[in-house]
């Protein structure tokens, strides 16, 4: 069983990269449509780059809960931990180099994805691993915070709070 995980989280690594990457550039491919803009992102700001890394996962994740997730008793909650460190590392990793430098460079945003990236899914591939059973109120509560995160992404994509997390710096 342990074959079929990382040959999933590879999966799920490279699904993630490739089809975030392809979410920067769809909304704009949709001719800004609001549907496509819940997934993709809407402008530069940092909170519409976290959906890159985001939306992907969590479909993938849904994906392979079919497949071999069900398996596992902490499977929900290793994806949960993933969605969030993933997040955070993207806001931690881009504001800390950006505060030192005071500028950003494009190719440490992407380099900073993709380590985010490596970093969420390997840390989910180690908690499935481990099949660690944290009981079914912790699955519970980790479904809750990802479709609480789900909801967020939608509803700061129409409606972002005025903070710099969610401005657009080309504005």
């Amino acid at each position: 069983m342990s074959a079929d995980i990382k040959k999933w989280f590879i999966l799920d690594t490279l699904f993630v990269i490739v089809f975030g990457t392809l979410l920067h550039f769809v909304y704009d491919w949709s001719g800004n449509n609001d549907v496509v803009g819940i997934f993709g992102a809407i402008n530069e700001s940092t909170w519409e780059h976290l959906k890159l890394l985001f939306w992907p996962a969590f479909i993938f994740s849904i994906i392979e809960y079919i497949y071999i997730g069900k398996n596992f008793n902490n499977y929900v909650t290793a994806k949960c931990i993933s969605l969030y460190l993933g997040v955070i590392l993207i806001v931690v990793l881009f504001y800390t180099y950006t505060g030192i430098i005071g500028y950003n460079l494009l190719f440490l945003d992407i380099a900073i994805f993709i380590i985010s990236v490596l970093i969420s899914q390997y840390l989910g591939y180690k908690i499935i691993n481990q099949n660690k059973d944290f009981g079914k109120s912790v699955n519970v509560i980790s479904l809750i915070f990802i479709v609480v995160l789900a909801f967020a992404f939608i509803h700061f994509t129409f409606y972002p709070p005025e903070i710099p997390l969610f401005e657009n710096p080309e504005k």
